[in-house]
């Protein structure tokens, strides 16, 4: 929500670029921190009580943004907001997981939920931006996180696991394809939160249309809404690896392109483009790592991913002074090497042996 709201921040008080990158990197920092509790602390997210709680921090630290205009209180809210929208996240992805076993394939229609909220709260600001305040909009965001979070609270608690694969053997790690895994899906941290941090920011900067900003992040959601169900339909056919190194360039070129082609055209393209992968990528990074790996390589792949996510806006901090496209360049060029790090994984997907 951070993300569409951060223009009007800019020109209703005095938050700069600078003070952005702060209160983004609190955020990713509590995501990190709730990802690797989620990872490593298995009985609290097991816990009925954790996500009725973590929704009631996430709505109210939303309703509390609008109430200061104190930079390290609006840090610390955003990390309270970070840590809980982590468990949150893990938390129905579990239930959704033991609800959807036998129908696995819908479960990338619970993932491309990131993108209908992307989309539905990209619409709420961009009809504010006309002629409310960044308060008003904090404030349709935590209204509308609340009536998410009575629907969310109602899912269903986690079955247990088959007996069969409680005590499955462990998979011995492929340590070589895993590496570059993990390197590829950190540098997918960092080049996706600068580009999800300051995409708006920057189409709505520069002379161009109020509107452009919002209305290309409200494109992004309705992109990635089916994108997981795509991406994973075209694995059934594609070797995963190729699938991820080809989204990953995709997405490269995507978040690039503002940096070098401006109007409504590059803005549109961008957002689809970005928006069509970002999801699709954490989908099949985790897939394919599980494959790799054991279950615990989700984990620490997570964690990887949010200690990306914490180091991007430090990375193009220095260059913020001269506006938002320098840093989207160095996201495209941070994304096109995550992508050349995915692709020794092509060869594994090749050999007979593994296949």
């Amino acid at each position: 929500m951070f993300t569409p709201i951060l223009p009007m921040m800019e020109h209703q008080t005095h938050v700069t670029a600078s003070d952005g990158a702060s209160i983004a990197t609190a955020n990713y920092l509590g995501y990190l921190l709730g990802a690797l509790a989620a990872g490593f602390i298995p009985p609290l997210i097991r816990s009925r009580a954790v996500l009725p709680v973590c929704l009631a921090v996430l709505v109210a630290t939303l309703a509390a943004m609008p109430l200061t205009t104190a930079l390290p209180l609006w840090v610390a809210l955003r990390f309270l907001a970070g840590a809980a929208s982590a468990l949150v996240f893990v938390s129905t992805a579990r239930s959704a997981q033991a609800g959807l076993r036998h129908r696995p394939r819908l479960i990338g229609w619970v993932y491309g939920g990131v993108g209908l909220g992307i989309a539905v709260t990209g619409l709420a600001v961009l009809l504010i931006h006309q002629s409310g305040t960044w308060r008003q909009a904090w404030w349709v965001a935590a209204a509308l996180s609340a009536v998410t979070a009575l629907f969310i609270a109602r899912a269903p608690a986690e079955e247990a696991a088959p007996a069969a694969a409680r005590t499955a053997p462990p998979q011995r790690p492929a340590r070589g394809p895993l590496a570059w895994l993990a390197v590829s899906y950190f540098l997918e941290g960092v080049g996706y939160i600068v580009a999800a941090t300051f995409l708006v920011a920057a189409l709505s900067a520069d002379g161009s249309p109020s509107w452009l900003g919002t209305g290309a992040w409200v494109i992004v959601g309705l992109a990635a809404f089916p994108s997981c169900v795509l991406w994973m339909a075209l694995s059934l056919r594609i070797p995963r690896p190729l699938l991820l190194t080809v989204a990953l360039l995709v997405q490269a070129m995507a978040v690039a392109l503002p940096s070098v082609l401006g109007g409504t055209g590059a803005a549109v393209v961008s957002a689809v483009g970005f928006g069509g992968t970002f999801m699709a990528i954490t989908q099949l990074s985790l897939v394919t790592g599980t494959a790799l790996g054991t279950p615990r390589t989700v984990a620490l792949l997570t964690a990887g991913y949010g200690l990306g996510q914490v180091a991007g806006p430090l990375v193009v901090q220095p260059v913020l002074s001269h506006g938002y496209r320098p840093a989207l360049a160095i996201s495209g060029g941070v994304l096109l090497a995550a992508a050349l790090c995915a692709a020794p994984l092509m060869r594994r997907a090749a050999d007979p042996a593994h296949a």
